[in-house]
């Protein structure tokens, strides 16, 4: 009997709207919940910015197996790196999470946070690549370290 979920496995197959949806959501909800450890915080980049940077990342995503689906019409091959693709989004979270790194009076604020958009890009990476399981696991690992070393480092 096969089931009525989709196919979550193979980032290759044919991306269904059904499944690129529940990537996305998937990506939204995950980050989200970083996002809102944050927020409850009150720190300059919460809810709303790491929902849109995990879902950003997790499109970036999809769009490229969209691109590894193509056909190519010439005798020319399409090059497809898909490290090329960790690399852009890493980059572009990492130029984003700097922004939120603060230095004032020697002290300097805002790392977590800029970790945790790091890891935002990370999370929405990995339900592009159908791996949501593991972007939860990765979610669960990250908002119990955020808690506990709260706690005993206070």
């Amino acid at each position: 009997m096969e089931s009525m979920l989709p196919d979550l496995a193979g980032p290759f197959d044919s991306l269904t709207w059904p499944v690129a949806a529940l990537r996305l959501l998937s990506a939204l909800v995950l980050t989200g919940i970083i996002g809102w450890e944050r927020e409850s915080r009150a720190k300059a980049a919460g809810l709303r910015t790491h929902m849109i940077l995990g879902l950003a990342s997790c499109l970036f995503t999809l769009l490229a197996f969209e691109l590894i689906e193509l056909e190519v019409q010439s005798s020319d091959r399409l090059r497809i790196d898909p490290m090329r693709l960790i690399e852009a989004v890493t980059a572009g979270v990492a130029f984003l999470a700097a922004g939120s790194i603060i230095q004032s009076g020697g002290a300097v604020r805002g790392l977590t946070t800029g970790a945790g958009m790091w890891m935002s890009g990370a999370i929405g990476l990995a339900c592009g690549l159908g791996q949501i399981a593991l972007a939860a696991l990765a979610v669960a690992i990250g908002i119990l370290v955020l808690w506990m070393v709260r706690l005993v480092t206070h």
